[in-house]
C-alpha cells in the first residue's frame, strides 16, 4: 500500500510491532521521547525464537508534529494514558487516516471514535509476551499474533490491507467481522487471570490453575463473563472457557499483564478490563458479582499504593494477554 505508519506508544508492544514493520520495509515513524538519542544512535534490536535482527535506521521523533500526517496510526500506549492521545493524535491525521488501537479491554475504540470520528477506528487484539530489555532492545518470548477488526462494522477492504501489512512483516494477523465479540472473548481470560493473579498474592497462571480453589474461582469468573457477553448481545458459547483453560495450562509460569504492571508500580488498567465490562453488563440487565468484587478490591489496592518512582532499566515485561 505504501502506507506511512505512525506509532504512538513506543514501549515494548509499540517498539516490537513497529520494528517488525520497519524491518519488512514499511514506512514507520515512532513517537519516542525519552529514548530518542539512544534509538537514533543504535536503532532497535529484536530478539526471540526464530527472529534476531536490528533495524539500524529508525525514524523517531519527540513530537507528533514532527512526524506529520500518516495513513495508519497505531495506538500502543496503556489505556491509563488515553488522555494524552487527545493532543498527540491530531498532527498525524489527514482525511483518511486510520487509527488502530492495540489496547486492552473495552472503551478504547469508543474513546478514539468520540474524539476523532468513528470511521477512522480499527481495533487489534494482541496476544504476545514481549520484554523491553533496554532502551534499544525488545525480546519476544511467546505468542505474537493479532486479531484485527473495524469498530462498529464488518471488515472493509482497508482492514485486509492493514492485516496484509502485518503479515508481510511476519506477524500472524487475522481479520474478524465482529470486533466487539472478540473483545469479550478475550475478556473471558483477562478478567479472570489478571484479577486473581494480584488478589491471590502476586501469583502466575500455573499457580492459579494448579490450586483447586483458585481454579474453581477462575471457572466461575469465566462463566460470569460469558453470560455477560451474551446479555450484551455478543454471543459466546457456554463452553468458551475451554479454549482459554487449555491454552493457559500450556503456558507454564506466566505472569499476566496487570500483575506485571502491579509489580512495576505502574497504574493498572482497571476501568477497561473490569469497570467498563461491568457497567455494560449491568446496563443490559445482567449481573457480574464476582467481577464487581475484583473491580472494587483492585481500585482500593491501587489507591493505597505510593506514586511510582521513575523506572530503571532493564524495564519489566509488557504483555497483551
Amino acid at each position: 500500500m505504501g502506507m506511512k505508519i505512525g506509532i504512538v506508544g513506543s514501549g515494548a508492544i509499540g517498539s516490537y510491532y513497529g520494528a517488525k514493520l520497519a524491518h519488512a520495509g514499511s514506512d514507520v515513524h515512532f513517537l519516542m521521547r525519552g529514548d530518542l538519542s539512544d534509538v537514533r544512535r543504535d536503532g532497535i534490536f529484536v530478539r526471540g525464537e526464530g527472529e534476531d535482527f536490528r533495524v539500524a535506521k529508525i525514524n523517531c521523533y519527540n513530537s507528533t508534529k514532527e512526524i506529520g500526517m500518516c495513513d495508519l496510526v497505531i495506538i500502543a500506549i496503556k489505556a491509563t494514558s488515553n488522555a494524552d492521545v487527545v493532543d498527540l493524535v491530531p498532527p498525524l491525521l489527514h482525511e483518511r487516516t486510520m487509527l488502530l488501537t492495540l489496547q486492552n479491554g473495552l472503551g478504547n475504540d469508543e474513546f478514539l471514535a468520540k474524539h476523532f470520528g468513528t470511521e477512522r477506528v480499527l481495533g487489534g487484539l494482541c496476544f504476545i509476551c514481549v520484554n523491553r530489555n533496554s532502551r534499544t532492545e525488545v525480546e519476544r518470548y511467546d505468542y505474537g499474533h493479532i486479531v484485527l477488526g473495524e469498530f462498529g462494522r464488518a471488515s472493509q477492504p482497508r482492514t485486509g490491507e492493514v492485516a496484509a501489512e502485518f503479515t508481510r512483516a511476519g506477524v500472524t494477523c487475522t481479520v474478524t467481522d465482529d470486533l466487539a465479540l472478540e473483545r469479550w472473548r478475550k475478556l473471558v481470560w483477562n478478567i479472570s487471570f489478571n484479577g486473581l493473579s494480584i488478589l491471590a498474592g502476586g501469583i502466575d497462571t500455573a499457580a492459579i490453575v494448579g490450586n483447586k480453589d483458585l481454579r474453581q474461582a477462575t471457572l466461575a469468573l469465566m462463566d460470569e463473563v460469558i453470560a455477560a457477553a451474551n446479555k450484551c448481545g455478543h454471543v459466546l458459547p457456554s463452553d468458551a472457557w475451554r479454549e482459554h483453560m487449555g491454552r493457559t495450562e500450556t503456558m507454564g509460569a506466566y505472569k499476566p499483564s496487570t500483575l506485571l504492571d502491579w509489580e512495576a508500580g505502574r497504574p493498572l488498567e482497571i476501568e477497561p478490563i473490569w469497570g467498563e465490562p461491568l457497567r455494560r453488563a449491568v446496563a443490559a440487565g445482567g449481573q457480574m458479582p464476582r467481577t464487581e468484587m475484583i473491580y472494587a478490591l483492585l481500585k482500593k489496592l491501587d489507591l493505597k499504593r505510593p506514586s511510582p518512582a521513575a523506572p530503571r532499566l532493564p524495564l519489566p515485561a509488557q504483555r497483551e494477554d
